[in-house]
């Protein structure tokens, strides 16, 4: 009887690191369905958004140059790579999203139930969580002299979208720069309003590529093909995620060719290395859905904030 109760509570169990008491609310909102039911919207809210900054038909966005989050290109490039076409590749890379947490949830063998009134503490655990992220990023970027202009508040969301041609056509030149200064002005949208966007993919995708994708590779190269110890795995794993998702905002290789992102500076560096890490051991405890909600929360934040705060300069 032990053992079949045993083999039922490994049934219920999640890759999680932390066991929770069955089916209370953070057991249920470490589910991958959960992921997937409540990133849902802030995916069609990305989605949405991105048409109203670039307010072109589907076939026009084809051909012309979109601000989209660089991590989101890369799974435009992946799907292009593996034979998708232009059409369809443009449309199902938010599936792309949708399909990796439906194989988790299936893989896990938890309940499917979702409970929609979680969502609302969810989106208060996420807001939360991104207060710490906030209060490191006012240390470590403030700047050492009094700012005397806005460049001086260099938004920490900007260097995460690219202006870039589709994959599909001649590719443009891709610049965070450009994409950052001309977001809120050639387009006609406020600049709060395609930092929030972005933001929200930033939070979506980034989480994707760099913890759920880069994590896991990054386990079976150190500990299952180099034979190296658990421990030292997961250490390994989650430094070496951490820095390279702080050094795309930098130097990123999208559509056959490297950017130029941010201007390299220390203090951005480690914040976003801490930042991974961070991010990392929230995605171990609370799954993936909390965490990309916290990264977007904090994107959404930061950018309110420097909104203000470049207000105030200008």
């Amino acid at each position: 009887m032990a053992d079949i109760n045993r083999e039922d509570k490994n049934k219920e169990s999640t890759s999680q690191l932390c066991s929770f008491v069955r089916d209370s609310y953070l057991d249920r909102t470490s589910r991958p369905i959960y992921a997937l039911g409540y990133l849902a919207c802030f995916i069609i809210l990305y989605e949405i958004g991105t048409l109203l900054i670039n307010p072109t038909t589907l076939s026009e966005a084809l051909t012309r140059p979109q601000i989209r989050v660089v991590a989101f290109v890369w799974v435009q490039n992946l799907l292009e790579y593996l034979g998708f076409s232009a059409r369809l590749t443009w449309l199902t890379t938010p599936l792309f999203v949708v399909v990796i947490l439906l194989g988790l949830q299936i893989t896990s063998r938890t309940r499917w139930a979702v409970r929609v009134k979680d969502f609302l503490p969810m989106t208060a655990e996420c807001i939360a969580l991104a207060v710490p992220l906030v209060v490191l990023s006012l240390m470590l970027n403030r700047p050492a002299m009094a700012p005397q202009t806005q460049e001086d508040y260099t938004n920490v969301v900007s260097s995460e979208v690219v202006m870039c041609e589709s994959t599909y056509a001649p590719a443009g030149q891709l610049s965070t720069e450009g994409a950052e200064l001309s977001g809120g002005e050639s387009i006609g949208m406020p600049r709060l309003v395609v930092d929030i966007v972005t933001g929200i993919g930033a939070g979506i995708y980034e989480e994707l590529v760099f913890r759920l994708i880069l994590i896991c590779l990054l386990m079976l190269l150190l500990e299952d093909l180099s034979g190296m110890s658990r421990p030292k795995s997961v250490i390994g794993a989650v430094v070496i995620s951490a820095a390279l998702f702080s050094a795309h905002h930098h130097v990123f290789f999208v559509n056959g060719r490297f950017g130029a992102g941010e201007v390299f500076s220390l203090g951005r560096f480690m914040f976003r290395t801490l930042a991974g890490v961070y991010f990392a051991v929230l995605f171990a405890v609370r799954g993936f859905g909390v965490t990309a909600g916290t990264h977007a929360f904090y994107n959404i934040i930061a950018a309110v904030l420097n909104a203000c705060l470049t207000r105030g300069v200008g």
